[in-house]
Formats: C-alpha cells, structure tokens, sequence
C-alpha cells in the first residue's frame, strides 16, 4: 500500500486575491505561494480577503501552491 504524503503546515498572509478563488499569499519565512480554497470552506462558503491570515497545507514535492485549510482572522 501507498504511504499518504506528509502536508507541511504554514501560516501566512493573502496579499492578492486572484480569479477562480486563488490567492496569492506570504508566508511567515518570507516566501510567496499560491493557494486555493479548501472543500470544506468552498461548502460553508467561508469568505477569505487580503489582509486575512491564513493557514495553508504545502505538499513537501511541490512549495509553489497549496491548500488554504483555516482562516485565523
């Protein structure tokens, strides 16, 4: 069986919202990403803006774009 890949938590700001709901965000060590809604808050229609703080899954193969899990304010 495949071992499910480790998910690298970070936080950052969104510094620009982007078509299609992506985002394009600064994290805490400096570095820019991409990053689109998780399912869940697609589903609950959570609402993110720049300026929000957010937390966001980075897979370990691929730093450049990710999955926004949580916003913290």
């Amino acid at each position: 069986m495949a071992v499910k890949e480790e998910k690298l938590e970070v936080e950052g700001e969104v510094i620009e919202a982007l078509r299609s709901q992506m985002f394009r965000i600064r994290l805490d060590n400096g570095h820019e990403t991409l990053g689109y809604m998780a399912g869940k808050m697609k589903r609950y229609r959570i609402r993110i803006f720049p300026g929000d703080r957010v937390r966001i899954e980075l897979s370990a193969y691929d730093l450049t774009r990710g999955r926004i899990v949580y916003r913290l304010s």
